[in-house]
């Protein structure tokens, strides 16, 4: 079940014939001089300009409005700031675009999309392609302003071109340092600073193995360029789940590779949907749900201490530190969690009511997958077949390894994985 979208709340300035909504003005590094005119009327006849400290530099003193500085943490601060203001014409000033990681998204949520006015002006990602000569289609942006750098890993493949939304001047350096982790050395970067104003500059292009994090940072202003190239030695990381083994730190208990890939599928993640990942082991179902795609979210629960440390470290090397990681025992663990599109159960499936618990929580269409290799367990997956339908399987993987001087197959244990959806029907007839 993905979030319901918040309900606009309503503002007493925007429900007014007097009062015009707020307007929501972008502004570039080109300042006043590169706003077209609705959007400088706009703040000319602001009574209030709502913007960072930056942002409000930019302006001349012909706008005679009051300006009002964004406190921190800012996202709080909007409808405190909006209900303060009610009844005055209110401007609000964004970075390039509002409605592209700007504050126009908060002053939409906040008092409903046809609320607010937004005069957009060129993103720097647009600056940024324009200057490059990249098609802005075939470029992956990923943003770092209030964000840790680690999400990056997520977006690295061979040949793949990254625009970087820089938190500060430092980030160049830390896009440098995790590329350099990762196994993307080779990878040329350039920084992009103040682009659109007479201060723009563009660095010269440097690997990350060749970056100088010791030099002077640059403009706090700044975007930064990838073109990702892997070194030859580093393990390839496709961008569809079954990831290889290695690619997890494990103590043996991890969903292996084959059936991982035929898990996830069976799981099938959408955009913004929230997975629970019940016996964690080393998060590999999870953090491989949320690699998907950037709205995906999940929940692993796992009762080992160790192990739930171990899992927080393979969703920060794998591009997914967003991964939330529950400490503690399944069914109890799982009270007060936010409910689940789906869930995937690896692990004590034997613990006394955990696949019912699993079951209730799901919405209808709700999806559950359990998988285990044991006989005990397997009989409690025949018996939720028996009662909720869906499919029950049986998966055999087998690999080729050497038998003295010929070459012979080693079978891995089989798992027995049952899959099913919920309706009001299958549930009603559990129920019977």
């Amino acid at each position: 079940m993905r979030p319901a979208p918040p309900e606009p709340r309503r503002y007493s300035a925007v429900t007014t014939a007097q009062t015009p909504a707020p307007a929501v003005v972008g502004i570039g590094a080109d300042g006043w001089e590169g706003l077209a005119d609705p959007a400088r009327r706009t703040l000319l006849e602001a009574d209030v300009v709502i913007g960072g400290a930056r942002q409000l530099g930019l302006l001349p003193p012909e706008c005679a409005g009051e300006r009002v500085a964004w406190p921190a943490p800012l996202r709080p601060a909007v409808p405190r700031l909006l209900a303060a203001h009610a009844g005055r014409r209110i401007a609000v000033l964004a970075s390039g675009d509002p409605m592209f990681y700007g504050i126009g998204r908060a002053l939409a949520e906040e008092l409903g999309p046809g609320a607010v006015r937004v005069l957009p002006h060129p993103s720097s990602v647009s600056h940024a392609c324009a200057r490059l000569g990249w098609p802005l289609e075939d470029v992956e942006v990923v943003t770092l302003v209030g964000r840790p750098a680690a999400r990056l890993a997520a977006a690295l493949h061979d040949g793949r071109r990254l625009l970087v939304l820089s938190a500060s001047a430092a980030t160049p350096g830390e896009v440098a340092a995790l590329l350099r982790d990762r196994g993307f050395g080779p990878s040329p970067m350039r920084v992009l600073e103040q682009l659109g104003g007479a201060r723009e500059h563009t660095t010269t292009p440097a690997t990350a193995d060749d970056w100088a994090e010791q030099q002077p940072p640059g403009d706090p202003l700044n975007i930064v360029a990838v073109e990702c190239r892997r070194a030859p030695d580093a393990l390839r990381l496709g961008a569809v789940p079954g990831l290889p083994d290695a690619a997890y730190e494990h103590d043996g208990q991890l969903t292996k590779r084959h059936v991982r890939a035929v898990t996830l599928g069976v799981l099938a993640p959408a955009p913004g949907e929230l997975l629970w990942d019940v016996g964690g082991g080393s998060g590999s179902i999870a953090v491989e749900w949320m690699r998907t795609h950037p709205t995906c979210r999940a929940i692993t629960v796992e009762r080992d201490p160790a192990r739930a440390e171990r899992i927080a470290r393979n969703a920060e090397r794998l591009g997914v530190p967003g991964l939330r990681v529950v400490t503690g025992a399944a069914p109890g663990a799982l009270a007060g969690l936010p409910r689940p599109d789906a869930v995937f159960v690896g692990g004590g499936l034997t613990a006394p009511g955990l696949l019912a618990a699993c079951w209730d929580a799901l919405p209808d269409g709700g999806r559950v997958v359990a998988n285990t290799v044991t006989l005990e367990s397997e009989a409690l997956l025949a018996e939720a077949h028996r009662r909720h339908g869906g499919e029950l399987v049986r998966l055999a993987v087998s690999h080729a390894v050497p038998v003295g001087g010929f070459t012979g197959w080693r079978q891995a244990m089989p798992v027995t994985q049952w899959a099913a959806r919920k309706t009001l029907a299958t549930t009603a007839g559990a129920d019977r």
